[in-house]
């Protein structure tokens, strides 16, 4: 187990350092690969990072707990996610080459190279960034070590330790491009990993029809919708399902997983990233559905099982040694996948957006790489919480204050900086405030929050428009 392990993870090393070959020592090819990466590898890259230890850790774990309602979050969650995408992948790129920036802060504060004085709102969207992003990369980190501690039985700090250390690598490297060739690799490994466990779970299991009839034993577990809601029957089931579309919307408000798509090499090969990224993605879901419905009636003691430890469990129990090391390697290189993105994502926003000037010098732009990673690493050490609560919460907190104003930015408007940065508070409070209301186990926080920020521009866009005709009003006259 431990050998065919570390195989994997070496061959994901070796893949990422041999990224350096092709590093240009500049900042803008360090955190957007100068815009040259091909449509398969964008594509591979985003599905890759998106899925992450969420995957594997936190949704089989919310499957294994809820049962087939769990079905209504990959459908709100794919359908949001590739509307949103009809509307701005292909502008986000566009928009990056004309301004030039390596940043997602960047992107937002100078669209089309049209916004250099923004400098209050580019420092403000890079400390949203930094103050999520961080939260989620330790959440990765904390993932890839619950599944080393089930399989190899190592305490939880060493496989935190080791993934940062991973992240250091790839990102010392190459900086994105080593983190999408990596990403690549490691999608391959993962969706194996995935369907290998899925068919030896339904042969333990019974088969096809065995399964089903033991999971109809339990109660609620085939139910359509789920069962605690605050708003019950089919009604609170469509709020569920439509709420988690606006956590697939919520894709276009994360830095680590848009700037892949600006890294595309030609705006015109969107369509083709695109396919890749919704195949992989839409089959990577449904066996992971189908891996957290199996783990329950195989691993059926829910009162004192973490749900999360679900998958690795399952692989320890049901395969032979060296394919627990495969299996293990697709969970750690999720992870991975998703930590060193986080990183870079972050280390741009402090080198290029918080700082009265970039930072283009190759050496400290990896010292501030280090610096992310290792306060990332220190937050892994604080309380031990759930994967899959500590990433929506980052998810709907970036949602909430990016994808309000880069769905106004995309549709052609050009808000001020001053509504922009109310656009960006009021829906990151909105959804704060949700959450800690304890009305996000209805609906997803992040639904009222990009709501209530693309209120605030049509408000704020009305109001402006009948100043400006007062005034043209009064020069008239």
């Amino acid at each position: 187990m431990l050998i065919s392990f570390i195989a994997c993870l070496a061959a994901f090393v070796l893949i990422g350092i041999s990224a350096a070959r092709k590093s240009r020592g500049t900042s803008r090819d360090y955190y957007l690969a100068d815009q040259s990466v091909p449509p398969s590898l964008v594509g591979l890259s985003a599905v890759a990072t998106n899925n992450s230890g969420y995957m594997f850790i936190g949704a089989i774990g919310y499957t294994y707990a809820t049962g087939l309602a769990s079905i209504w979050l990959m459908v709100g969650w794919i359908t949001g996610d590739y509307l949103a995408s009809l509307y701005v992948h292909r502008r986000l790129r566009e928009s990056a080459a004309k301004s030039k920036e390596s940043s997602y802060a960047g992107m937002l504060s100078n669209w089309n190279g049209a916004g250099r004085g923004q400098s209050t709102l580019r420092r403000t969207a890079a400390l949203i960034t930094l103050m999520f992003l961080l939260t989620y990369a330790s959440a990765q980190l904390i993932a890839g070590s619950k599944a080393l501690s089930v399989l190899l039985d190592w305490p939880l700090w060493a496989g935190a330790v080791l993934g940062a250390v991973i992240v250091v690598a790839y990102c010392f490297s190459g900086g994105i491009r080593a983190s999408i060739w990596t990403d690549a690799a490691q999608s391959v490994v993962m969706i194996f990993a995935m369907a290998l466990l899925l068919v030896v779970a339904v042969g333990a299991s019974g088969g096809f029809s065995g399964a089903i009839a033991q999971m109809g034993e339990i109660e609620y577990f085939l139910d359509w919708y789920p069962q605690d809601l605050p708003f019950p029957g089919i009604g609170g089931g469509i709020l569920f399902a439509a709420s988690w579309m606006f956590a697939g919307l919520s894709v276009i408000g994360q830095p680590h997983i848009m700037i892949r798509f600006a890294a595309l090499s030609n705006a015109s090969q969107m369509r083709r990233a695109r396919l890749y990224y919704y195949v992989w993605f839409t089959a990577f879901y449904c066996m992971a559905i189908g891996v957290g419905l199996l783990a329950r009636i195989l691993l059926d003691n829910p009162a004192e099982f973490d749900a999360e430890l679900a998958l690795p469990t399952m692989a320890l129990e049901l395969l032979p040694p060296v394919l627990v090391g495969v299996v293990l390697a697709g969970i750690f290189a999720a992870t991975i996948s998703t930590a060193d993105s986080l990183v870079l994502a972050c280390s741009s926003a402090l080198s290029n957006d918080l700082l009265k000037n970039k930072i283009e010098s190759p050496m400290l732009i990896r010292f501030s790489t280090l610096a992310i990673t290792a306060i990332a690493l220190a937050l892994t050490f604080s309380e031990n919480q759930s994967v899959f609560a500590i990433v929506i919460m980052a998810w709907s907190g970036l949602a909430s204050a990016f994808a309000p104003l880069l769905l106004v930015l995309c549709l052609g408007q050009r808000p001020s900086e001053k509504l922009a940065m109310v656009m960006m508070i009021a829906g990151l409070l909105t959804a704060s405030l949700w959450r800690w209301a304890g009305l996000a186990d209805a609906v997803y926080e992040g639904m009222p929050g990009i709501l209530v920020g693309l209120a605030i521009f049509l408000v704020g866009h009305r109001l402006a428009s009948k100043t400006e005709s007062v005034a043209q009003v009064r020069t008239d006259s």
